[in-house]
């Protein structure tokens, strides 16, 4: 009456990496050769980890494909339905496009934390926005470059087709440096006075 009976089970399966992941190798079953292209064999053995190793998918979603391209038919359809509004003169839209754009660039990049999806992180991005949690906060990646460019671009557009004028210079300013300064690298995780502290 030495030892439970867990330890005298005969073990179920052994671990084994292959050329397309990791395996489990079921005890009794003769192992086949490596499966083709990530599939599981019918020999006894199961993929293993085969989904995305992101522990945050957070930190990619601005280097998947296509979403940079997304990014700007989005901005593009948002001028084309502002320009629809037929009692919106052209620079009026173009300043709205503008701060419609860094409204929601801030609210999504810079406000809003955590993730929507469950980590496996101990809750460290429940503390983070966006714009910290993307590329594992290292800065001046491509994503984080084409994010701030891209506000300046639009800012560019807006002035030259408002024709320079100053109220619409003024919003146009004040739109960028609420989106261009929380992108600093000296205020990364930074609140001021408090402000989404929590």
């Amino acid at each position: 009456m030495g030892g439970s009976s867990a330890d005298s089970a005969p073990p179920i399966g052994r671990v084994q990496m292959g050329e397309g992941g990791c395996f489990l190798e079921i005890a009794g079953v003769e192992a086949s050769p490596a499966p083709q292209a990530g599939r599981a064999s019918e020999a006894g053995r199961m993929n293993v980890g085969v989904a995305h190793s992101e522990v945050n998918p957070n930190t990619r979603v601005m280097n998947s494909r296509g979403i940079w391209l997304a990014y700007i038919i989005l901005v593009g359809l948002l001028h084309v339905v502002l320009l629809s509004i037929p009692f919106f003169s052209i620079p009026v839209v173009w300043t709205l496009t503008n701060v419609i754009h860094n409204l929601a660039m801030y609210i999504f990049l810079h406000t809003v934390k955590g993730t929507p999806f469950e980590t496996p992180d101990q809750g460290k991005a429940r503390l983070l926005t966006y714009w910290e949690q993307m590329d594992y906060g290292l800065q001046f990646t491509s994503s984080r470059k084409f994010l701030s460019i891209s506000p300046i671009v639009l800012y560019l557009l807006a002035s030259f087709y408002t024709t320079h004028d100053a109220v619409h210079f003024l919003i146009n300013t004040a739109s960028l440096l609420s989106v261009l300064l929380p992108k600093l690298p000296q205020f990364h995780g930074v609140r001021l006075f408090g402000i989404n502290k929590y």
